[in-house]
């Protein structure tokens, strides 16, 4: 792929993805018309215009030099731990489901833990790339950046994010790695967060059921599982959360091949709570069927080769490692809610990014493609000898 490609692949991807969200966004415009007091279409008009307001945030952030982040690293770090701070304060946070992920008001509010996930991921870029030498180091090249990441992730999972959380490790860790930190200290810090994982669970209902329900369709897992000892309100709460996956499995097998065609999907109706956000993939596979399916999977696998495309033409360390986490950013969101929706992981409250409605996530996904390109801009062309990006002792992209 040369670099000229590479940039119109990530292009493709962008607009196929955009073009799939707004059209299951208007066959959901009905139903929330009907039963959530929203306006027919409502969603689309408000979807779109913050993809005007995000579409000049990616032509300004095209156009503004990617070193500059390097400067505004630190005051970043301090708004996103701020906001996520203020997602706490009665009056300022605005609780929904049980979650308080969220500042402003019920009509107009911000997610704080989209930007901070963006806002690690320069942090821990610029930390790298300030201190070259000492990736392998255990202060500099472990620890430090580990706190980083541990601050960031741990406001999150107070909100009762565990999955936004979950995201925010796995692309700090996938920084660390492509860095160049040790092996042998990740074991320390996965354990670490696994034990952390296990206990937020443990204590949480809400959270447990999701695990319970995830586990019981599983019967080598669910064997173990003794429901003798479940609460009768236990025991409905888990029936609950496995309804919801069991209903999008049930989308996609009346969506067949071709599907029922745009706006005729009817598990969105009644059966399938969220259908715009979390579960929008299985409106896809009902109304547009395995076509429409493949076709998301398709644009994500582009805008990930596209971006590592870019991650291996970077002029220098920070833009291979800025480049790196951006795009890994949209990839593992985008499987892991696709997993989640085919019942392949817990069932967890994640969109689809540029599909779901969802104005913070896609703001952000709009400044990460800016970002992509303007890195692009001032990139090189890469080679087929650098393709090794594993490679070395540092296992990132070698310089061009």
């Amino acid at each position: 792929m040369s670099s000229r490609r590479s940039i119109i692949a990530l292009s493709i991807a962008v607009v196929g993805l955009l073009m799939v969200g707004f059209v299951m966004l208007g066959s959901a415009g009905y139903f929330t018309a009907d039963n959530g007091g929203d306006t027919e279409y409502g969603l689309v008009r408000r979807q779109f215009w913050c993809l005007l307001v995000g579409f000049g945030l990616t032509l300004f952030c095209a156009n503004w030099d990617y070193h500059r982040w390097l400067s505004w690293r630190w005051p970043l770090f301090l708004v996103a731990v701020v906001s996520l701070i203020l997602c706490y304060v009665p009056g300022i946070g605005v609780k929904v489901n049980g979650s308080s992920r969220w500042i402003g008001t019920e009509s107009a509010r911000l997610q704080p833990s989209e930007f901070a996930k963006v806002a690690l991921i320069i942090v821990m870029a610029a930390w790298y790339s300030r201190h070259e030498g000492h990736q392998r180091a255990f202060w500099r090249g472990f620890v430090i950046p580990a706190c980083i990441m541990a601050v960031i992730a741990g406001l999150i999972a107070g909100e009762m994010d565990l999955g936004g959380a979950a995201i925010a490790c796995a692309v700090g860790l996938g920084i660390m790695f492509v860095a160049g930190s040790k092996l042998r200290y990740m074991p320390i810090l996965a354990g670490a967060a696994l034990v952390l994982l296990i206990l937020a669970v443990a204590n949480n209902p809400n959270r447990f059921a999701r695990v319970v329900s995830f586990g019981s369709g599983i019967p080598w897992i669910a064997k173990h599982i003794d429901f003798s000892r479940l609460t009768a309100e236990q025991k409905k709460e888990i029936a609950a959360k496995k309804t919801q996956q069991v209903n999008a499995s049930l989308a996609f097998g009346s969506g067949g091949e071709e599907g029922v065609g745009p706006g005729m999907g009817r598990m969105k109706l009644y059966s399938l709570p969220e259908a715009h956000t979390d579960f929008i993939l299985a409106m896809v596979g009902e109304e547009l069927g395995l076509q429409g399916t493949l076709w998301l999977v398709f644009c994500f696998i582009l805008l990930s080769l596209a971006g590592f495309h870019i991650t291996m033409t970077a002029p220098d360390h920070f833009g291979r490692l800025l480049a790196f986490g951006l795009t890994f950013f949209l990839s593992i969101q985008g499987l892991v809610n696709m997993c989640v929706v085919t019942s392949l992981l817990p069932n967890k409250g994640l969109v689809l990014p540029f599909v779901s409605y969802g104005r913070s996530n896609l703001l952000m996904a709009m400044v990460c493609i800016g970002v992509l390109c303007n890195i692009h801009r001032l990139g090189g062309k890469a080679r087929i000898s650098d393709l090794g990006i594993l490679r070395g002792r540092n296992r990132e992209a070698p310089p061009v």
